[in-house]
């Protein structure tokens, strides 16, 4: 990946250097937005300029960001802070292209029965709304120099960062042997698929397979079934020689973890959503929160952030599934217990992200 397609913030100016001492960014940023709505000292912020539809239930919609952005790797996310009702609320999401040319940041949003924000971007943004922006990140990335095969596995919403990726090795002239397997329970639910059917035709070294959970399959590129053994033999070719990537839910990824982690020559995922686990604690326990001086009782077996914000708190929070560190807070006393896998931590002084982790004895949190 060379540097053109791997921008970095401007660095500041003389001016702003001898200034900076003397501004305080909060102040500039409420009256430079009243002239210019992204016109900040150094906070990114992006305006919505374009939406298209998806699919049957998404949404792309293009952001123009301030001169504050960082910028991006093909496969990453972005944390957006939007203000609803009053209240500004943070969700995580994929970046579904590599760094463009006109320098606009695509993000695909599915409508989520009772999410708040998905439903929002959905359906009721309009052209000019302005969003925070958090610094990108993730590790569902392409190497600098691709080489090899690689095999992408999507579930759903989970097609957003690795759409990312086709699209960067599509401008690259598909360097590598590139399968993407992608599942969706109807055709009309699927995203990108034109698109998807387009490159498909235009690269012969890549290949698409739209996988049906609920539907009839009705072309060459379509088959029926969920993720096992035996569609990865038809469909996925010599697993000992992929790279493969997968993003989904969480019962999606660790199916596919089951399937490929000891039989792919290397193997990623990211989850969109825990893994379903069956945590057995019972009962509550007192959470002391040490900066404000206050005691809490929560249910064992329940999200720490969850638990929080039923207590009226507001603590950071972004991907709210553990992947982007936002909500990662200190603990100096206490047990916990992973979610996403089950498995009880017992140091007594540990850094832990509070949306994948619940309290198994009292805790005192750095909060």
């Amino acid at each position: 990946m060379n540097a053109q397609i791997r921008p970095s913030p401007r660095r500041p100016g003389p001016l702003k250097r001898l200034l900076r001492p003397l501004v305080k960014p909060d102040v500039f940023d409420f009256w430079a937005t009243r002239f210019h709505r992204t016109w900040t000292w150094e906070r990114p912020l992006a305006r919505l300029v374009a939406r298209e539809a998806a699919s049957a239930d998404a949404v792309t919609l293009l952001f123009k960001p301030n001169r504050h952005w960082a910028g991006h790797r093909a496969g990453q996310h972005v944390n957006l802070g939007i203000e609803i009702d009053g209240v500004r609320l943070t969700r995580s999401y994929s970046l579904t292209a590599p760094p463009r040319a006109d320098g606009l940041l695509p993000v695909t949003v599915k409508a989520i029965e009772g999410g708040k924000v998905s439903r929002h971007l959905c359906r009721d943004a309009r052209l000019g709304d302005i969003v925070d922006l958090g610094p990108a990140f993730g590790e569902l990335t392409l190497p600098a120099s691709p080489q090899g095969a690689f095999l992408l596995l999507a579930a759903g919403s989970g097609i957003t960062p690795l759409m990312a990726l086709v699209r960067e090795l599509a401008t690259q002239g598909m360097p590598v042997d590139l399968t993407l397997l992608y599942w969706v329970r109807r055709r009309e639910e699927a995203c990108f698929l034109d698109e998807l059917r387009t490159l498909a035709a235009a690269h012969p070294r890549f290949r698409f397979r739209l996988l049906l959970t609920r539907d009839t399959a009705a072309s060459s590129d379509e088959a029926e079934g969920r993720i096992d053994d035996a569609l990865l033999g038809v469909h996925a070719g010599d697993l000992a020689t992929q790279q493969a990537m997968a993003c989904g839910a969480g019962g999606f990824v660790e199916a596919a973890r089951n399937l490929l982690a000891s039989r792919a020559a290397t193997f990623q995922a990211e989850a969109f959503t825990a893994p379903p686990v069956t945590v057995v604690d019972e009962g509550e326990v007192d959470i002391r929160l040490q900066r404000s001086g206050r005691t809490l009782r929560v249910a064992r077996g329940e999200s720490l952030l969850v638990a929080l914000e039923q207590q009226g708190l507001k603590p950071p929070s972004g991907c709210r599934m553990g992947i982007c560190n936002t909500c990662a807070c200190g603990k100096s006393a206490g047990s916990t217990r992973h979610l996403p896998s089950g498995e009880l931590m017992h140091e007594p002084s540990q850094a832990l992200k509070l949306c994948i982790h619940s309290a198994a004895t009292d805790l005192d949190l750095d909060l």
